[in-house]
């Protein structure tokens, strides 16, 4: 049985889709929990696409020692002279460069012949050798590229020095069928494609991602680069946790494994829905709200009788607990901890398990029943926030606001020792509220993307509310959450304006 590497590219592809832009501190929180499910590459981010990628790159390379880091790259020596940067405190580093390879990009996006794309290939490769030993090589719009192109091109790259081959299925237009018979050429076409990595990464366009991506498996690929929740530009890329419970529950079929640990899928991607404020569908696969549901009696009789009637694999093996102890405002921290750990989350500090409590009490005099999303929105806000002693909080609010009247908001911050305090109108009770602080800040953002979310169901449910905040040169993403939508929104705000007051306090400037 072989072994299919994962290349996670959450961070880098994943981040490109409009609305998942995440702030260094995020990232790290992210690929923490990436190391924790067992990818096998995490591509942190394009470092020479902005200061504030090159940020979360190195951030992420310094904090992550078990899995293999990796920056994007154009064939460009200044490009992957700022990976290398990125990456060099990385414990495994490495470098992956792309070069289109389509008549189509080559002649109306880069203006290249195909022998200057292959000239480019063996210069980067080389180029990029000289600073790491791993170096993968993408041949952008791989699956319309001529074949006997593409094996020239991989037949450089390879003899340059590269470790990894990928074929990116860019556009996501390839059938299943073409991929394999595109991996099927190149290994027998390619010389020493014995010797290297040869990866896949697809996109869905075409809602084809996954089955491309196992059909490249099943044909000789031996790695797939996908994100968590299938997040990435347009309608996304491979979706993680739907190739790993493929090849988890079909090993047989497919004769092969990942080194995913299952048990912590759902726990990933819940913080990446909570990072990015953006929910998965219900009838997502593996981690969508309905993927244990039955509503039918014949499918409820069935799954009563035995789970394997309608269920192939059981809501555990994707870490998602089923359990009957109900937490209120009676519950001491016993249970509460005893809760904590039953979610999987057994290695938080004392001090923090207190600070979590405490929250967990005052959210308990707002709900009669606390759910465990309830108690993992806690988590991970702690984990995407923090509270500086030169921040903003929020003291108190008030908001008036109707169909027929003025919408008015009074917000009260408070800012060190003192209070301040604000009236705004606006055209709703949240651009009230937001104009209200701005006047108390004394500045005036930009508010880019704004995206509201439940985390649970019923009128006392938690809500999320996840926005981008731009001043000037400086911008921040930051998540929100209460029973009470607009203080999520207040709430969202004010930590997105605290880490853009410390950028701006920063000698490093975070570029949009």
């Amino acid at each position: 049985m072989k072994n299919i590497r994962i290349f996670d590219t959450t961070l880098r592809d994943g981040e490109q889709s409009p609305g998942c832009s995440m702030n260094t501190k995020e990232k790290v929180e992210m690929a923490k929990q990436l190391q924790k499910l067992g990818v096998d590459a995490i591509e942190a981010g394009f470092a020479a696409s902005s200061q504030g990628d090159f940020d979360g790159v190195s951030s992420i390379a310094a904090a992550v020692k078990n899995t293999q880091i990796f920056s994007l790259s154009r064939a460009l020596e200044k490009d992957i002279d700022v990976s290398w940067e990125a990456v060099k405190n990385a414990k495994m580093p490495g470098i992956h460069i792309f070069l289109a390879s389509s008549d189509l990009h080559l002649e109306y996006k880069l203006k290249m012949t195909r022998e200057q794309a292959l000239e480019r290939t063996e210069m980067a490769v080389k180029y990029a050798k000289r600073y790491c030993e791993t170096v993968e090589f993408s041949a952008e719009d791989a699956t319309r590229t001529d074949p006997e192109f593409l094996v020239k091109m991989y037949n450089i790259a390879i003899k340059a020095g590269a470790a990894i081959i990928n074929l990116p299925d860019t556009v996501g237009y390839a059938t299943p069928d073409e991929i394999r018979e595109k991996v099927d050429y190149i290994i027998k076409n390619v010389n020493g494609i014995d010797r290297v990595t040869l990866s896949v990464h697809c996109h869905n366009d075409l809602g084809m991602a996954v089955a491309n991506s196992l059909a490249a498996v099943s044909a000789g690929a031996t790695q797939i680069e996908c994100t968590v929740n299938g997040i990435g530009e347009r309608a996304g890329n491979a979706s993680l946790e739907e190739i790993a419970m493929n090849l988890y529950t079909r090993k047989e079929f497919y004769n092969a494994s990942v080194n995913i640990k299952m048990d912590e899928i759902y726990k990933t991607s819940r913080l990446l829905q909570m990072i990015t404020g953006i929910s998965v569908q219900p009838n997502k696969a593996v981690v969508g709200a309905n993927a244990f549901a039955h509503e039918s009696g014949i499918h409820q009789h069935g799954v009563l009788s035995n789970p394997l009637t309608y269920e192939i694999f059981s809501p555990e093996v994707i870490g998602l607990k089923q359990n009957n102890m109900v937490l209120g405002k009676h519950s001491g921290k016993h249970a509460f901890i005893s809760k904590i750990e039953q979610l999987g989350y057994s290695n938080i500090e004392a001090d923090e398990i207190e600070k979590l409590f405490n929250e967990f009490k005052i959210l308990a005099d707002k709900k009669k029943e606390i759910d465990d999303r309830d108690i993992e929105a806690l988590i991970l806000k702690g984990k995407v926030t923090s509270i500086d002693v030169n921040d903003y909080q929020l003291e108190k609010f008030i908001i008036t606001c109707g169909d027929n009247i003025t919408n008015i908001a009074s917000v009260a911050l408070k800012y060190h020792d003192e209070v301040i305090e604000n009236v705004s109108i606006g055209d709703g009770p949240i651009d009230a509220a937001f104009k209200a602080i701005n006047i108390s800040v004394g500045r005036i953002y930009q508010l880019e993307d704004f995206y509201i979310s439940a985390v649970t169901e019923g009128h006392d449910a938690l809500g999320t509310a996840k926005l981008r905040l731009a001043f000037g040169d400086f911008y921040s993403t930051s998540v929100g959450v209460s029973t009470d939508i607009i203080e999520a929104c207040i709430l969202s705000y004010l930590n997105a304006i605290n880490e853009i007051n410390r950028n701006i306090n920063s000698p490093k400037m975070t570029e949009k």
